[in-house]
C-alpha cells in the first residue's frame, strides 16, 4: 500500500532551544531509520513551512501508523494521509 503523508509540525512556544534541538536530532535519526528500511520512499520539505510531504510504501494501515507514531514529533503534528494507487493512464509502471 502506498500513502502520501503530509506532516505539519507545531512546536510549542515554551520549548527551550535545547529541547527543540534534542527533538530535531531524534526526529532525524528516526526518519532516516525508516528511509533506510525502504518503507519511507520519499521525503520533501514544504518551502517556507515546518512541514513535509512524504511517500511511504507499507504492508498495512497499521504499519503506516506504527511508523508515523514512532516519530518523536508525532504528538506535535497535524497529519493528512492519502492512500494512492497507479493511475490507468500513467506511462510508467511505478515511481517507487
Amino acid at each position: 500500500m502506498v500513502y502520501v503523508v503530509e506532516m505539519d509540525v507545531h512546536i510549542p512556544e515554551t520549548w527551550s532551544e535545547e529541547k527543540l534541538a534534542d527533538y530535531v536530532a531524534r526526529e532525524k535519526a528516526c526518519s532516516q531509520k525508516w528511509q533506510s528500511s525502504g518503507k519511507w520512499k520519499y521525503l520533501w520539505r514544504v518551502a517556507g513551512k515546518y512541514s513535509n510531504i512524504s511517500v511511504l510504501e507499507v504492508e498495512s494501515p497499521d504499519e503506516l501508523h506504527q511508523i508515523i507514531s514512532s516519530l518523536p514529533l508525532f504528538p506535535y503534528m497535524t497529519i493528512k494521509v492519502t492512500s494512492i494507487c497507479k493511475h490507468p493512464n500513467a506511462l510508467r509502471e511505478t515511481l517507487l
